[in-house]
């Protein structure tokens, strides 16, 4: 094997130049999924229409050197959405299943750095019907006071579709029709959600009873069949009606479980009964039988609103709801008057004499004692004023408000006026929650000249700045030193918008002490700490400030760097310093392959800097260390002398031509990435390797040219075997070094068609194909897979109604001239009668004709239409034969016309003639003798088209 290969490649063509071939990119957006339609509107834009739940398949072809990259990214209907935040970097976009939502529109951007990037676009319409829904009204008016009651019905049927759905009425199976019945009317009424057609039946007769059948169709687009529902109307027919078991607003506690039934009273045909949740779903815990919503174990989380629905399509639907309530409690450690902590869910206040300016309990002022439980419901909690122990009612020197409109809602304050020394006391604020099971709760407050003084905020020393190292934990302190009661802290960032490491714009601390884990470089700032308002006095907040400061290793650039030169010439390499905290550096030291490089301390206050001479030693790995007391940060400079890549040129027109034994060979091109930035070019390895064997590898002299940037060099390889493609690896060449490898494939095809031999009437050619030579990109559901055999080597010719081509385009294709003068009929006949047959295949929804033309040859050429086919005829090959008997030298025409769009290519393969009317069941094999034709071109008749139209293409290109 290895010696045929070298057999193989000996043959190497001389390397060119071109001109300079750096292109922008450049998009076409095709489709091979599943799509009903692809069409062009008014402003050339593709509409590209397909059923929802299809497979949609969108392709961006791509042009443009380098090689561009493809981004897809998509709006909704209108172009004034704006972009999704997905996007997909391929050529290929897929979308399994695809819902209506995702129609839109689509993007393809290609860029490679060259100009501007292309940006194509294609409208995908998601087509898709509904099962329709059917719902009555019925209206009762008196007229001619009490001699009769008109009725009269609404039959609505509503419906979502894409286009829009025609309506078919029926009673019973007969369609209803406007203009035969005057006691219906069928119109579309305004303002409605979807598509709506209402069926009215007026002052009802008997004959009205009946079942009706609303259908909906889209013409069956996109293979959509139509949809209906039926509703039986009766003389019983009523709207549902239904009630609750319980109150419109249930108070329950924490784990009760809870029933609620909805009871349906009136409604035929018989109402279903739905439960739903407002806000949210339904818990997952809740369990539906029947017209019961069980709700077990119930929790604060499971309060809301709760909706029972009774429909039947007849009127409107009933509903109900019903307001849970879910008492619930935050528990609070709350200092007492003893200085210790105190277990309860309240929170107090003590206000001083607001109207005086006072911080302080004065004889002869007001004082107010405030007292909040957070809980739920808040009007459901009711509040007990204790004064040492007895009962507070209300006096001239004692006020108690329920809900004070000071203070939050809920709270309940007990006012002390022109305050005595009678009135230093304990007093505690008792609240309970009637018909619960959660016990009560108090709050003592011991209100005396030296029980209550305001609060004094203090930060220890030396911690109004606390530094940190990145990922440690650190502890803002912030105590209050004196006062009575002692408050909570709270604690927020100074700086706008920014918030506490829990999310959260205020946090509380009982001691005051904030903890705070895994610090980041983004939680450095100023922190506030506060007084709280409650558990305390209610006063001019106390507060002061603490800076964090979190240090990190130096932020640097580049964090890698590829650096390429010439040998025996200076590098400087630069690690930029843009952010360290603490800004002090405390070393720098500079590596090459992981080893120490020997050099005078370098100067911490400048940029870090190397300069030296490269030589081919000295290649490799460089590294700057930059460290500060917070840790250590690394530039990497990979230097080298080593050439960059090649890049492959993909726009290569034709690069494959056909050689003989059944090979060919193919034109590679490519151009050199920054030639001047190393050592001279002076040639590339190319190696060609199948299933990862190498077959050939080569060096290609340049011969003294050295490449320039953005010229085209080119390298033919010859003796590929028809049809295997190759993976090619080329790598360039210098003095010292060679660059990496890069990889592509290669692939045979065909990407002429073959000339028009004396016909110029047509407009454009068939062309000759086979499964492995078949474009990846073509137009799907046309055309076939492979020949007629089902081989994927043997080839069938065709012709591809993709654009430029328009309807009405013609491609014929002419068979040798036949000389039938050597050639004798059968006695008493002066004409010989032969067999034409052929196999087909006209799969697509756009197909047009093909016609098989006989031209005979006499003084002037006659062509007449012998054999025609126009439309789908399905996805299979199909046989065809027919008898001719010419008058004299012949020629076979095929014909193929272009229908209305893409979906319409045609194929031919294995086409003969033999001598003899055709007989059923003809085969190519046994067709009959073949005939010898005399002259310069003798050949069977029987082989200019078969074995895949090869021969017949020979003669073509004689």
């Amino acid at each position: 094997m290895e010696l045929f290969w070298i057999l193989l490649f000996s043959s190497v063509c001389p390397l060119t130049l071109g001109q300079g071939v750096y292109a922008r990119a450049n998009a076409q957006i095709v489709h091979s999924g599943a799509a009903c339609n692809v069409k062009d509107d008014n402003i050339s834009e593709r509409i590209y229409t397909i059923k929802e739940g299809d497979t949609l398949v969108l392709q961006c072809i791509v042009k443009g050197h380098p090689r561009p990259q493809i981004r897809w990214t998509k709006t909704a209907g209108s172009a004034s959405d704006k972009f999704q935040e997905t996007s997909i970097y391929n050529e290929t976009l897929r979308i399994e299943g695809i819902l209506r939502v995702q129609g839109g529109r689509y993007y393809c951007k290609a860029d490679n750095g060259v100009g501007v990037a292309d940006i194509k676009s294609i409208r995908v319409d998601v087509q898709y019907l509904d099962t329709p829904v059917l719902t009555v009204h019925q209206t009762i008016s008196d007229v001619r006071g009490s001699y009769y009651q008109e009725k009269t019905v609404f039959l609505r049927c509503t419906v979502n579709s894409n286009p829009p759905a025609r309506f078919i009425w029926k009673r019973g199976n007969m369609r209803i029709e406007q203009s035969k019945d005057n006691g219906v009317d069928i119109y579309e009424p305004l303002y409605t959600q979807g598509e709506t057609k209402v069926l009215k039946l007026k002052n009802l007769r008997p004959k009205d009873f009946a079942d009706y059948t609303c259908q909906v169709s889209v013409r069956n687009v996109c293979s959509i069949e139509d949809k209906s529902v039926t509703f039986r109307l009766t003389n019983a027919t009523t709207p549902p009606m239904i009630r609750l078991s319980v109150n419109d607003s249930v108070v329950v506690d924490p784990g009760q479980d809870v029933f609620l039934t909805c009871e349906i009273t009136a409604g035929f045909p018989p109402p279903k009964v739905t439960w739903s949740r407002y806000p949210g779903p339904l818990p997952l815990s809740a369990q539906v039988r029947g017209q019961t919503l069980i709700l077990r174990a119930v929790t604060p989380t499971d309060a809301g609103f709760y909706n029972c629905t009774a429909v039947n399509n007849v009127g409107n639907p009933a509903r109900k709801n019903v307001n849970l309530i879910v008492r619930s409690k935050c528990l609070y450690l709350l200092p007492n008057d003893k200085g210790t902590d105190a277990m309860g869910n309240l929170t107090f206040q003590i206000t001083p004499d607001s109207n005086k300016d006072s911080e302080t309990i004065q004889m002869g002022r007001d004082l107010k004692l405030s007292c909040h439980a957070d809980a739920t419901p808040q009007d459901k909690v009711n509040y007990t004023w204790y004064k040492n122990g007895a009962p507070v009612f209300n006096s001239d020197s004692l006020i108690l408000l329920r809900s004070d409109p000071d203070m939050a809602p809920g709270t309940s304050s007990l006012e002390i006026v022109d305050m005595k020394f009678r009135d230093l006391a304990t007093y505690s604020c008792v609240a309970n929650f009637p018909g619960s099971r959660v016990p009560e709760l108090r709050v003592d407050v011991n209100i005396s000249q030296n029980s209550v003084s305001p609060p004094v905020l203090s930060v220890p020393p030396g911690g109004q700045v606390v530094s940190v190292r990145e990922g440690g934990n650190a502890e803002l302190v912030c105590l209050v030193v004196d006062g009575k009661p002692r408050p909570p802290i709270l604690w927020s960032r100074v700086e706008k918008d920014l918030l506490m490491s829990a999310g959260k714009a205020v946090m509380e601390t009982p001691d005051g002490r904030l903890r705070l884990k895994n610090v980041s470089r983004d939680m450095m700032g100023l922190y506030r700490c506060q007084t709280a308002p409650y558990n305390g006095l209610n006063i001019k907040r106390r507060e002061a400030q603490i800076q964090l400061n979190v240090q990190y290793p130096p932020i640097v650039d580049p964090v890698f760097q590829d650096v390429r030169s010439r040998n025996h010439q200076m590098v400087t390499l630069r690690c930029m310093i843009l952010r360290s905290n603490p800004p002090r550096l405390t070393d720098i030291r500079w590596f090459r392959n992981g080893d120490f490089i020997r050099m005078p301390m370098p100067d911490l206050k400048e940029t870090p800097e190397l300069k030296f001479k490269l030589e081919p030693a000295n290649n490799g790995s460089y590294e700057c260390r930059v460290s500060n007391s917070a840790g250590m940060s690394t530039c990497t400079f990979n230097v080298s002398a080593q050439p960059y890549n090649a890049e492959f040129y993909f726009d290569t027109p034709n690069p494959v031509r056909i050689q003989k034994g059944n090979n060919y060979s193919y034109n590679l091109q490519w151009t050199q990435k920054d030639p001047e930035a190393t050592d001279r070019i002076i040639g590339y390895w190319v190696n060609v390797r199948k299933n990862k064997q190498s077959l050939l590898s080569k060096q290609i002299d340049l011969k003294g040219k050295e490449p320039e940037k953005g010229v085209l060099l080119s390298h033919t390889i010859s003796d590929l075997r028809i049809p295997l493609s190759y993976e090619v690896r080329l790598a360039p060449i210098t003095t010292y070094s060679t660059g990496d490898y890069i990889s592509r494939i290669i692939q045979y095809s065909e990407p002429y068609t073959y000339p028009r031999p004396s016909d110029r009437s047509d407009v454009f050619d068939w062309t000759r194909q086979n499964h492995l030579t078949q474009n990846p990109k073509r137009s799907a559901n046309t055309g076939p897979e492979t020949d007629r055999s089902g081989t994927k080597e043997g080839y069938y010719m065709y012709i591809e109604a993709s654009r430029p081509r328009v309807q009405g385009d013609k491609a014929r294709l002419l068979s040798p001239l036949f000389n039938v003068t050597s050639v004798r009929g059968p006695k008493g006949s002066g004409r010989v009668p032969y067999c034409v047959s052929f196999y087909y295949h006209m799969k697509g929804k756009h197909i047009g004709t093909l016609n098989v033309l006989l031209r005979v040859r006499s003084i002037a050429s006659v062509d007449s239409v012998v054999w025609m086919k126009s439309g789908h005829q399905g996805p299979d090959w199909k046989k065809a034969f027919f008898d001719i008997s010419p008058s004299g030298p012949f020629q076979i025409v095929f014909e193929g016309i272009r229908g209305p769009s893409f979906e319409g290519d045609i194929a031919i393969d294995d086409v003969s003639i033999t001598i003899g009317k055709c007989k059923q069941g003809n085969t190519v094999a046994t067709a009959g003798k073949t005939v010898l034709i005399g002259g310069s071109h003798s050949l069977p008749l029987a082989s200019w088209l078969t074995a895949g139209l090869a021969s017949f293409l020979l003669l073509l290109h004689r």
